[in-house]
């Protein structure tokens, strides 16, 4: 574990303990030595972290103390907005308000967030995905080789404005250029889809908005046929 993965672990275990506790019993949790735990616990002192106590009686975090905002970087918003949508699958009300609690105040620091939407069922992963996903945050032109439901392939110049994650399927919502129109587009049914150097740089925030007051609420409600 690395020294500030301990540190945390460390900060945690006081901020939530009722009793002392002891070095040593910190440092079978962490699995690391008595004297790791000893040099961790010296080094926050040193940085103004409240511990109270010493080594043979026990430690203790002073009231009130709390860690300061976690600093994410872009992959790991995304796994935690997306890890907060799918809260929704446990059918508990609380903890989906408490989610959606949390998603409001992620999508505040990291707006890009909101574009990777879960549906109330799981999804497999899709290869393609990533590309997708890199793609919406550049807001960069996709090309598609598209097969329909009709077995027939069309070449598509789309938009890719977010993801939904269905149970079993992924579906791009994009701007398509062929239709001048929103239109949906499941991964499994593309043949090919290509990054091109055209981009709709500033366009995308209010068409998703404008997808958003349309189709958001039907879109994730079922999987499209």
């Amino acid at each position: 574990m690395a020294k500030n993965d301990r540190y945390f672990e460390i900060i945690q275990m006081l901020r939530h303990a009722k009793v002392p506790i002891r070095a040593l019993q910190i440092a079978e949790t962490l699995e690391v030595s008595l004297r790791t735990i000893y040099r961790d616990i010296a080094a926050l002192q040193a940085r103004q972290v409240p511990i109270l106590g010493e080594a043979g009686i026990g430690y203790v975090m002073r009231a009130g103390y709390d860690l300061p905002p976690l600093n994410l970087d872009a992959d790991e918003a995304e796994a935690v907005a997306l890890g907060l949508e799918m809260i929704a699958r446990l059918g508990d009300p609380d903890l989906l308000k408490a989610a959606r609690r949390a998603s409001r105040k992620l999508s505040a620091i990291a707006p890009g967030t909101r574009q990777l939407i879960a549906s109330s069922w799981g999804a497999p992963y899709d290869t393609a995905a990533p590309l997708v996903r890199r793609a919406i945050a550049a807001e960069q032109v996709l090309e598609i080789a598209y097969q329909d439901v009709a077995i027939q392939q069309t070449t598509r110049f789309i938009w890719p404005l977010a993801l939904i994650y269905y149970s079993d399927n992924t579906v791009i919502v994009a701007w398509c250029t062929l239709r001048n129109a929103f239109r949906h587009f499941r991964l499994d049914r593309m043949e090919k889809c290509t990054p091109l150097n055209t981009t709709f740089t500033g366009k995308g925030a209010a068409l998703l908005a404008e997808w958003e007051a349309r189709h958001k609420s039907e879109s994730i409600t079922a999987p499209p046929p």
